[in-house]
C-alpha cells in the first residue's frame, strides 16, 4: 500500500512566513518510474515554493502532453491547474496570463512537448516575454510512448534499444536565448542545490524565465551509451558556479571573496548571487551565454546553472499596457463601454 499518503503529518513541521508546512505544497502521489528524474524536479518545486512562503491558490500549473506534463498532479495540490493537449501549453498558459495578471504561473514541459510539436508555441511564448516559469524535463527520449529519440537527443546517444541517434540536437537553452528569452537557466534534475535557487529566481523574474532540467529516463534511457542517463550527466556536468537565491526581506550578505561573485537584483528586490566558476561568462550577455554552451558541448561538457538574465526585463502585460486589474476582475461596464468610446478610439486611430 505504498502509494497511500498519510493524511497526517507531525505537528511541529516547520512553517514558513504564511503559516504553511511543506506538507501544503504537495500533490498526488507520483505514478512516474521508481527514480524518474522528473520526481526530483516536483519536489524541488515544492521546496522553492514552501521556501518563498507562496500562497499555494496563488499559483497556476500548467502542461501539455506527456511523463513530463503529468508531473503537475504531484506538486502544489492546492493550485490552479490546466493540463492542456499536447505541445499547446503556452498558448493556453498565455490566454490565462492575460487574463489574470495577479497569479504565478508555472509550465512544466517535455523536449517532445515543447522541441518537436510544441516548438511553434514555445517560441511565440517566448518572444512575446510572457511572465512565467518554462521549465523543461529533458530526457532524450519519449518515456510515455516507450522510448523513442526525441529532438534533443544527442548524435550518437542511445537508448536501451540500441540504435544511436544520427540527427543533431535542438539545445532548448541556446534557442531560448537567441528568440530573447530575459531569464535562461539549465540544471540536473540529481543537483536540488543548484535546481531550488535557479527556481525560486525564475519565479521571482519579471519575464519569460526558462529552465531546460537535464532528467534521466530511468526506464528507456538510463544506460551507458545514453548523454542524459545518470551517469554520464554526473561525470559531464560543469557548473558556471554556486547560485544562492536571497530573499529581499533578509540581510544581503556573501562569503565569496572579492571579484569572485556577482549579485543580480530582480524585480522585486530580491538578489541572486552568483559565484563565478568561468570568469568568461557574462551574465548578461546572450551572445556569452550562446558560446559558452557551445565550448563546453565541444568538451563534451554540459553546461549549467544561471546562463542569462535581463535585469531590465518587461514582461507581456509592460509591452502592451495592459489593465493593471485582471481582466477577470472587471465589470462589464468596463468590458463594453459603450459606442461613445468606441467612436473616440476610432477617431484616434484616424
Amino acid at each position: 500500500m505504498t502509494y497511500i499518503r498519510p493524511a497526517f503529518r507531525h505537528p511541529d513541521l516547520p512553517r514558513n512566513d504564511l503559516g504553511f508546512t511543506r506538507k501544503d505544497y504537495e500533490g498526488a502521489i507520483s505514478t512516474l518510474c521508481a527514480g524518474c528524474g522528473h520526481d526530483s524536479i516536483s519536489a524541488a518545486i515544492v521546496q522553492a515554493c514552501f521556501e518563498l512562503s507562496i500562497a499555494p491558490h496563488k499559483v497556476a500549473k500548467l502542461s501539455g502532453i506527456g511523463c513530463s506534463s503529468k508531473t503537475p498532479t504531484y506538486f502544489l495540490g492546492n493550485s490552479h491547474g490546466f493540463n492542456s493537449v499536447h505541445g499547446r501549453m503556452p498558448s493556453v498558459a498565455t490566454g490565462a496570463n492575460l487574463a489574470n495578471r495577479d497569479l504565478i504561473y508555472v509550465g512544466v514541459s517535455g523536449d517532445g512537448d515543447t522541441a518537436s510539436i510544441g516548438m511553434g508555441q514555445f517560441t511565440h511564448a517566448v518572444r512575446r516575454n510572457l511572465n512565467m516559469m518554462y521549465v523543461v524535463e529533458n530526457n532524450g527520449c519519449y518515456g510515455l510512448t516507450k522510448g523513442q529519440d526525441s529532438a534533443t537527443a544527442d548524435i550518437g546517444s542511445a537508448s536501451k534499444k540500441g540504435e544511436p541517434n544520427h540527427f543533431e540536437p535542438i539545445d532548448l537553452a541556446s534557442v531560448a536565448l537567441q528568440l530573447g528569452a530575459t531569464f535562461v537557466a539549465r540544471s540536473f534534475s540529481g543537483d536540488r542545490e543548484q535546481l531550488v535557487p535557479l527556481i525560486k529566481a525564475a519565479i521571482s523574474h519579471r519575464g519569460f524565465a526558462f529552465i531546460d532540467v537535464i532528467s534521466p529516463c530511468v526506464t528507456f534511457n538510463n544506460n551507458p551509451k545514453s548523454t542524459k542517463g545518470y551517469e554520464h550527466v554526473r561525470d559531464h556536468l560543469a557548473a558556471t558556479g554556486t547560485v544562492d537565491y536571497v530573499p529581499f526581506k533578509q540581510e544581503i550578505s556573501t562569503q565569496y571573496e572579492q571579484g569572485k561573485s556577482k549579485e543580480v537584483t530582480l524585480h522585486d528586490g530580491s538578489v541572486v548571487h552568483l559565484h563565478k566558476a568561468d570568469p568568461e561568462l557574462d551574465l548578461n550577455s546572450r551572445r556569452s551565454a550562446l558560446r559558452l554552451i557551445k565550448d563546453y558541448k565541444a568538451k563534451d561538457q554540459i553546461l549549467t546553472g544561471l546562463l542569462f538574465m535581463d535585469e531590465k526585463s518587461q514582461d507581456l502585460h509592460e509591452i502592451l499596457g495592459t489593465s493593471k486589474t485582471p481582466l477577470r476582475d472587471l465589470g462589464a461596464a468596463e468590458l463594453c463601454p459603450g459606442q461613445k468610446v468606441l467612436d473616440k478610439l476610432n477617431e484616434s486611430l484616424r
